[in-house]
């Protein structure tokens, strides 16, 4: 029975009259499938300190897990110390990791010093989610010397996420701006600018947390004219190096979004095999331990016709082990640079005439699957659609904001920030693509008057900007 279904059956009126008589209750439930009781212990609301707990607590011993587990959060709504025991034999014995995790919630919401041996004891579990609940009752008493004592043992924890919660609550620990700049500014200098030369020297001249969002896609490992090196260790280096960077230049609790995809290296000759690279999960490791955070994946999927035919040999013998799909993604790997703060920070920082007038108005994608169709360029062969750029820009910053490219390639970024009324900062290192930004630039016409006339510079003449000295 879908959910609908249940509301027009199960309505407000009937609930409050099972909550006010226990008897009443007890013979509905007996009566009922587990998806009725499911809903029925969902929409059971604010529970009074004189609420019957029998209803309930016949309900433990049932086989649904689910069940069992709601059943002892509606019990921890009445905060009553008389049911510690109920919660403390559940949290250690039932073989349901969701009901154990409820079960110390429940305690942890008892908010009395009595449970305070219970959730110390319940810091050696061995499932870290139980003992996360258990932390967060025991918060409560952080200025009990002998919690304070136990939560700083969970310091070495092997468990990341518990590791980082004793830091911060613990020992203080806070990623906080290094910048005196206002969070919803950036450098004048910076804004609509292309530089011209290898992003590793100009980066150098980027003020600290200077940019607002950097959307890019790296050269590929090997496989255009554009990105010799000796070695996937290399490849791999150079992007970490720059990377460092770009978070350094990142403003506090703001993104990155990394777009790549795995890619083939063709092999020399018959006798040998082709070599894939799967370039997105082995950079990964390096952002994380930088102080980025893997926020979400997001699949850029293009039509079939559009890719490299793989499939034609299977297609044709149909023997197993031989089979090869045709790579019709790409991945845009979002990450935020690591702080404390929660995401309505960052938005707070803005005036609400600007909040206003960034929303993403209209229809929009929902899910991370984001079809469309590559773009075609005369000079550059892997260039952004606009429509990626559109999208990546509107969801993850603000009118006004600075929006960074290290990889520029044919500047499709600079375009589509300038459409959406945001800054732009371009770095590119071949030519012949920089003069192809500058025509690309030309077609976002009177909007220059808007936002601010674009610039290209050399190396030597970023670097005296920076400076001051033009």
């Amino acid at each position: 029975m879908n959910r609908s279904v249940l509301s027009k059956k199960i309505t407000g009126e009937l609930i409050d009259n099972l909550k006010n008589d226990s008897h009443a209750f007890l013979s509905f439930l007996r009566n009922q499938n587990d998806g009725i009781i499911i809903y029925v212990l969902e929409k059971l609301g604010r529970l009074e300190n004189g609420y019957s707990r029998e209803p309930l607590q016949n309900l433990l011993n049932h086989s649904n897990e689910n069940i069992r587990a709601l059943s002892i959060k509606n019990l921890a709504k009445i905060e009553d110390i008389n049911l510690l025991s109920t919660f403390v034999k559940y949290a250690s014995v039932d073989e349901s990791t969701l009901v154990r995790r409820e079960a110390v919630s429940a305690i942890g919401r008892l908010r009395n010093e009595k449970t305070i041996p219970v959730l110390i004891n319940l810091l050696k579990d061995k499932d870290p989610k139980v003992v996360m609940q258990a932390i967060r009752g025991l918060l409560v008493f952080s200025y009990n010397s002998k919690v304070k004592n136990e939560l700083k043992k969970l310091l070495n924890h092997p468990n990341e996420l518990i590791r980082e919660v004793i830091h911060k609550e613990v020992n203080g620990v806070q990623y906080k701006s290094k910048s005196q700049q206002k969070h919803d500014e950036s450098p004048e200098f910076l804004k609509n600018i292309v530089v011209h030369g290898d992003v590793q020297e100009i980066i150098k001249y980027v003020p600290d947390e200077s940019v607002h969002l950097t959307f890019t896609s790296p050269p590929y490992y090997n496989a255009r004219d554009y990105s010799i090196y000796q070695s996937y260790d290399e490849y791999l280096n150079f992007l970490e190096r720059v990377f460092k960077e770009v978070h350094r230049v990142t403003k506090e609790g703001r993104f990155f979004i990394l777009n790549t995809s795995p890619i083939i290296i063709p092999r020399i000759s018959r006798q040998h095999a082709s070599k894939r690279y799967p370039i997105p999960y082995d950079i990964h490791p390096f952002l994380i331990k930088m102080g980025w955070e893997f926020i979400d994946d997001i699949v850029w999927v293009k039509p079939e016709a559009s890719v490299k035919n793989r499939n034609a040999g299977f297609l044709q013998h149909r023997k197993p082990l031989a089979y090869k799909p045709n790579a019709v993604t790409e991945m845009l790997m979002v990450y935020r640079k690591k702080t404390d703060k929660l995401i309505d920070w960052n938005i707070k920082q803005y005036s609400l005439e600007k909040v206003k007038k960034s929303k993403v108005l209209g229809e929009y994608e929902t899910t991370n699957i984001w079809r469309i169709d590559p773009a075609f360029d005369k000079v550059h062969t892997a260039v952004f659609p606009l429509e990626l750029c559109n999208r990546v820009i509107k969801f993850y910053s603000f009118v006004g904001d600075l929006i960074f490219d290290p990889f520029a390639g044919s500047g499709t970024l600079g375009r589509a920030a300038l459409n959406l009324e945001r800054n732009f900062f371009l770095t590119e290192k071949e030519a012949k693509y920089v003069n192809r930004i500058k025509e690309e630039l030309n077609k976002v016409g009177g909007l220059f008057n808007q936002i601010g006339q674009s610039r290209f510079l050399e190396l030597n003449e970023f670097i005296k900007l920076s400076k001051g000295e033009i």
